[in-house]
Parts: structure tokens; sequence; C-alpha cells
């Protein structure tokens, strides 16, 4: 097929908020996001915690078998500010270095609703690729 690429995606980082928001529709789609990625073999690279819109995809990939890799700030280690993430965890120092491995560690990005921190992810990321 013409222009067709034979990069096969392994790794998703997903960015997305660490609330479930206002409507119960944005959990259920994370969720099946992640039961999709799953189901397809393709593992998972996000925020860390096991809260909101983040921790509904990253159980989902979890329980479907999949790997899931959590890249936490080091200080939001401490006390319960994220919950616990779920799969590996890498800790990282500064939101530079957060997103540098997430970026080096993933294959392409999904966005979900979040705040202004999704969108500053979003951002940096397009504007390194």
């Amino acid at each position: 097929m013409a222009g067709s690429s034979s990069h096969h995606i392994r790794n998703i980082c997903v960015f997305g908020g660490s609330s479930s928001g206002k409507e119960k529709e944005f959990l259920e789609s994370a969720n099946h996001l992640g039961q999709v990625l799953a189901k397809r073999k393709i593992h998972l690279v996000y925020g860390g915690g096991s809260l909101g819109l983040m921790g509904g995809v990253a159980i989902a990939v979890f329980l479907g078998g999949s790997q899931v890799l959590g890249v936490v700030l080091e200080a939001l280690t401490k006390g319960d500010i994220i919950g616990k993430t779920i799969g590996e965890e890498l800790q990282v120092s500064t939101m530079y270095d957060r997103l540098n491995a997430m970026f080096n560690h993933a294959d392409a990005f999904i966005a979900l609703p979040g705040g202004l921190g999704t969108l500053e992810e979003i951002f940096h990321i397009s504007s390194w690729a």
C-alpha cells in the first residue's frame, strides 16, 4: 500500500487527567482504551499513579496482561498524592526528565481529557517530534 508505514506500535504513552472528570463517560473511555491496548498487546507508558483517567487506563492495561511503565517525579512518590503506580515505576527528578523518558519509551502518544498539565505535555512532545 502506498504511503503505509512498516513501523509497528509497541508502546503508547497516554496523557490525561489525574481526575476522572465530571462525566462518567470519561472514565469509561479511559478503561476502554486500556482494554484495547492490552488486547492488541500494546504496552503503556504514563505519568504514574492510580487516580483518575490515567489510573483507569493503567489498571485496564495491566489487568489485560500488557506491560505498564509509570514515569513519576520523585517528589510525587512521597505520601499518597497520585496513588500507587500500576506496573513498573521509573522515578525521575525533573519534569524535563519525565517527559524525555516518556518520549524515549513510546512509539506514539494519545491525549485524554485533562487540564493544563495534559496540554503542556502534548505541546512539548509535539514540538520534540
